[in-house]
């Protein structure tokens, strides 16, 4: 996928909405980059929680950017519980907890700066809190149409466990479509949210799983919270989830080791 930030070209500029749009023409893509520049600073620890920023005519000049784009980033990291503009004391950043985590850009700028291990770990957690008591919701809730879905995601996980790129998203498709027969209308949309996390574990835990081996036994691993689901057996769908990703997170220790 073309990263608008990196290649602020025109193709990206019909998928924004018309004041985007204008800004994007009107600044060249400034404003994206600058996001980008000062949502990193922030999250590596350039910009510390509390500490103020410097004052606009420092931060053009800093990142040579115009009075419409610095104001532009400021707004869209305040809309990500970065940073907070008050009178009188100006823009501060705001401590850690604040900060919209599963935003995709706030995820992945701590993917850029922080130790892999560390966001992936965290990134489990949040999968192990969440998916073990989704499948079994799922389990004892789900439709034969929702459950054909999340069968057809898993018989293209096979097809495509030779290719990386097709299987990752397959999975994604498989977990997704297990959290959207929940019927619950806050975990479905919570699908939405955690869509980044899960896409970026998926892709450490299957190159973790190069070995023939391992690989059939992740693939056997989905098909058994498959036949969980299927055979409305919502605490085996709890274990069998559970299992799949606490040995997921092994792949994802095993894949940082080789690129260590």
């Amino acid at each position: 996928m073309t990263d608008p930030v990196a290649n602020p070209d025109r193709s990206d500029v019909t998928v924004l909405g018309a004041a985007e749009r204008a800004s994007l023409i009107a600044d060249g893509g400034s404003s994206y980059n600058i996001v980008h520049q000062i949502g990193r600073e922030i999250v590596s620890g350039g910009f510390q929680p509390d500490m103020r920023l410097p004052d606009e005519p420092s931060m053009l000049k800093r990142y040579s950017v115009s009075r419409t784009a610095l104001r532009e980033a400021y707004s869209k990291l305040a809309a990500k519980g970065m940073i907070q503009a008050r009178p009188k004391v100006g823009t501060t950043v705001r401590p850690s907890a604040f900060w919209n985590m599963l935003d995709p850009e706030v995820l992945a700028w701590h993917l850029q700066t922080k130790p892999s291990l560390e966001i992936a770990r965290d990134l489990f957690a949040l999968r192990r809190m969440v998916e073990p008591a989704v499948a079994a919701t799922a389990a004892e809730k789900r439709s034969e149409a929702e459950l054909r879905r999340i069968a057809e995601a898993y018989k293209d996980m096979q097809a495509t466990a030779l290719v990386e790129t097709e299987l990752v998203e397959a999975d994604l498709r498989f977990h997704l479509e297990i959290l959207f027969a929940t019927q619950n209308h806050f975990i479905g949309a919570f699908s939405a949210l955690i869509h980044a996390a899960m896409l970026s574990t998926f892709k450490l835990s299957w190159r973790g799983a190069e070995n023939a081996v391992i690989k059939d036994e992740r693939l056997k691993q989905h098909g058994e919270v498959l036949a969980a689901i299927r055979k409305q057996d919502a605490t085996l769908a709890r274990q069998q989830m559970e299992k799949l990703l606490d040995d997921s997170i092994k792949d994802v220790d095993e894949a940082l080791s080789k690129q260590g």
